[in-house]
């Protein structure tokens, strides 16, 4: 096992509370490794951390409105999350909480607690590009997906394919990783038709308590120029005193 590889799997497997929360570890290690899995797993461990905590800022534009959400979240690991609006006032108290394979909503409006079934999976969440699934991220890509690599002069390209037993709508993902900072530039999600469906760009690279760490996240599916959603995160806290009962129904309610 090399250096990197080691160092990868030293640290413990976690999630982040929302899709890309944890874009937390810059692994300067995994630098001495730039195999096609070495990176592969190097972008894991950029969305996964022990513990953390987020305010950002959710800008949605479609066609038929645009409108601005401010969220708080956090996470423990890959099976414990929670999401809750902040703005705007008519949307307050909005809640989705993740705990291992389950997943909630909460509407303050009708004080009801609703559980996500797997049918809406796939469903918009908040009216956003992003999809419930995408929240509920909770397997390694190193280990669901074969992975190839190619190059250009500034980027590693990587080809993830999914493994037979992989359960995913997407038929294959294609990363775009800048060369000096191993920092993803750009992820590009592929249908089974192989048709590239979406894409999500990384920017405004920003100090997140001595990491640096894409900020601005945009989701834009690629038969819509019109239309987009875009996360800037606006702080994050790392190794956060969190429990398991953190993540509780009647916290999702608070």
């Amino acid at each position: 096992m090399t250096r990197a590889n080691r160092f990868v799997h030293a640290i413990k497997r976690a999630g982040s509370p929302f899709l890309l929360l944890g874009l937390l570890i810059v692994a300067t290690a995994a630098k001495a490794d730039t195999s096609a899995e070495s990176l592969l797993e190097h972008l894991d461990q950029l969305y996964q951390q022990d513990s953390a905590q987020a305010t950002l800022r959710m800008e949605i534009i479609n066609p038929d409105y645009e409108r601005t959400l401010r969220l708080e979240s956090w996470s423990l690991g890959m099976d414990f999350s929670l999401v809750r609006v902040l703005e705007p006032a008519r949307d307050r108290g909005v809640s989705t909480l993740k705990r291992e394979n389950e997943m909630w909503n909460y509407l303050p409006r009708v004080n009801r607690t609703v559980r996500v079934p797997p049918s809406m999976m796939m469903g918009s969440w908040m009216g956003s590009d992003f999809t419930n699934d995408d929240l509920m991220r909770d397997t390694s890509w190193a280990e669901e997906y074969d992975v190839s690599l190619s190059t250009t002069d500034t980027t590693y390209e990587l080809t993830l394919v999914p493994r037979e037993q992989t359960v995913t709508v997407w038929g294959r993902m294609e990363f775009s990783v800048d060369r000096d900072s191993l920092l993803p530039l750009e992820q590009r999600y592929f249908n089974e038709r192989d048709e590239l469906a979406r894409i999500m760009t990384f920017s405004d690279v920003r100090d997140f308590n001595g990491r640096s760490l894409p900020s601005r996240l945009t989701l834009e599916p690629a038969d819509k120029d019109d239309q987009r959603t875009t996360v800037i995160y606006e702080s994050l806290a790392f190794d956060v005193d969190l429990t398991p009962d953190f993540f509780s129904l009647q916290n999702l309610r608070r």
